[in-house]
């Protein structure tokens, strides 16, 4: 189920905000709390979380556009991760055995001249 991300209450008397900046686009990848947009009011400049982790899904606001408290700005998918990297895949062929420590080789003496 897809998460939103809202405007939150930004103070007594602030109705709306501006979209100064994203920090994310469609398609990234998330982590909880991670900041992923900047607003603009006419008494504060706020940076928005992320409420979940996961890939952003939609942005619904551009940049210098308006918007009320409590709007969604944006979709995240919590089931949209950062992929797992697969396993390597799987030979037929018998792997050797590594050998834990090194050998190591007597030098062979030199011949004594006569």
């Amino acid at each position: 189920m897809s998460v939103s991300v809202r405007v939150p209450d930004l103070g007594e008397s602030v109705v709306e905000g501006t979209v100064a900046r994203w920090l994310v686009a469609e398609g990234d990848v998330v982590t909880l709390d991670q900041i992923i947009v900047e607003l603009t009011t006419d008494k504060v400049d706020v940076e928005i979380p992320s409420p979940s982790a996961g890939r952003i899904e939609k942005i619904l606001v551009a940049v210098d556009d308006d918007v009320a408290v409590g709007a969604d700005i944006a979709i995240i998918d919590p089931s949209g991760s950062a992929p797992h990297a697969a396993p390597p895949p799987r030979s037929s062929a018998p792997v050797p055995p590594t050998d834990p420590a090194p050998r190591r080789v007597s030098p062979t003496p030199s011949p004594t001249p006569t």
